[in-house]
């Protein structure tokens, strides 16, 4: 007979590793994200805002069809940076914990998704922030606890629902300074993201 506890705590072992393993890589590349956001940041101030202007998501206009792949790491002074930082490092990596291969291609999803629908939504407005990539991690941790019915990320899912779900209330449209449109275009595209990249059936399931 075979030593089926050993074979299962050599596989639980595995899976321990695999997650910290996943969960360091993820916690790296959101704190990198960050570090490039604040350096531009940094840049902007000395330069006035000048790169908010050039390089913001300026909707209804063909040059800003540019900022939807800048803007979400501009930021309209460290105030707004500030405010962002923290939601975007949490969200990003419990977004990333499990699935970093998978954590890579929904930033990307929402980036391009997330800033489309803004551009489209905010006609001759200049839109900058992080604050739609964080919309959009929230949306993809929700669909992905809901598609992929994996313990893991179901509680994942409501932990976030429950700790962050006030930040629903920045889709309420008419608020001056904030951009709902971004906020809303963040969360469909992270939920979109969610389905796209859902666990098939003819996928191992992770331990």
């Amino acid at each position: 007979m075979g030593d089926y506890s050993g074979s299962r705590f050599d596989s639980a072992r595995r899976g321990a590793g695999a997650l910290l393993s996943g969960a360091l890589s993820a916690f790296i590349i959101v704190a990198v994200m960050l570090a490039i956001m604040w350096v531009v940041e940094g840049v902007d101030f000395f330069l006035n805002g000048a790169l908010d202007h050039n390089f913001g998501i300026v909707g209804w206009e063909p040059e800003g069809l540019v900022g939807i792949v800048f803007a979400p790491f501009l930021h309209g002074g460290f105030g707004h940076l500030m405010a962002n930082s923290l939601p975007l490092l949490v969200m990003g990596f419990l977004a990333g914990l499990r699935d970093v291969r998978k954590f890579l291609w929904a930033t990307l999803i929402i980036i391009l998704v997330g800033g489309l629908g803004t551009w489209l939504m905010s006609p001759m407005v200049i839109t900058v922030g992080a604050s739609g990539l964080i919309f959009g991690y929230f949306g993809y941790i929700m669909a992905r606890g809901l598609f992929d019915h994996r313990v893991l990320d179901i509680v994942i899912a409501i932990g976030v629902g429950i700790a962050y779900w006030g930040i629903l209330a920045g889709l309420l449209p008419n608020q001056e300074g904030i951009s709902w449109q971004g906020h809303l275009c963040g969360l469909v595209a992270g939920v979109l993201a969610g389905w796209v990249l859902r666990r098939r059936k003819h996928e191992i399931p992770a331990h």
